[in-house]
């Protein structure tokens, strides 16, 4: 397979740089009214149900980003569906703050994201490689580890296998942190808002799943 190489002319990299710029910027501020949300959740102590009900209201404020990312209404309606999203962690952050060494847990989890998303950014950023060919693979993976989840829930109730799911979903948000900043720097998507969408929730779904292999290993 064939590597496609990316010579942008000096408007498109102004404006694909303008695209990251503003696409790091407000996923910063998501990140943080996140964790704000998320450590208020922790101190209410809300319930598994409450973070679920939360989890799935946020469906809404999601939608309305998508529909208003071309208007300024799109920033309040982010930061209403990241601001539910950290709120509806609360439960399982405390779970694992319960644990011996668990804000340490928590803050390894953390870093470890940080790390990875920072590096694989950096990554297709300076090489400029495109990898929009990962799009088949991801698609297949979510389906795999979504399929496999709800089995697992109802039928198998297995420690193990949520534990192979966990590891499966980061290799998945790994490739997707590739292919969502490869699509900004392509021009694949030009709008920042739905950028950071993108970004966020890989971010958040390799947090989690590295949250709970960690978890895991602290158990033993």
């Amino acid at each position: 397979m064939t590597q496609s190489t990316y010579t942008p002319t000096t408007s498109s990299a102004l404006e694909v740089n303008k695209v990251l710029r503003s696409t790091y910027m407000l996923l910063s501020m998501t990140l943080l009214f996140s964790a704000i949300t998320a450590g208020i959740s922790m101190t209410f102590q809300i319930s598994a149900w409450m973070g679920l009900g939360l989890g799935l209201a946020a469906f809404i404020p999601l939608y309305l980003t998508y529909k208003n990312a071309d208007s300024s209404m799109g920033i309040a309606w982010i930061f209403a569906f990241t601001g539910m999203e950290g709120a509806s962690l609360g439960w399982i952050l405390n779970h694992y703050a319960g644990m011996a060494n668990g804000p340490q847990l928590i803050m390894q989890a953390l870093g470890l994201t940080s790390l990875i998303f920072m590096s694989l950014s950096f990554y297709a950023i300076t090489t400029k490689k495109d990898f929009s060919f990962m799009k088949g693979f991801i698609f297949a993976g979510l389906i795999v580890m979504v399929a496999c989840s709800l089995i697992n829930i109802f039928f198998m109730q297995s420690s193990m296998i949520f534990l192979a799911i966990n590891a499966g979903i980061a290799l998945v948000m790994t490739a997707a942190i590739l292919y969502d900043t490869s699509r900004i720097i392509h021009g694949g998507e030009t709008n920042y808002i739905r950028a950071t969408i993108s970004l966020y929730l890989d971010f958040l779904n390799l947090f989690l799943s590295l949250l709970h292999l960690l978890g895991a290993a602290n158990d033993d």
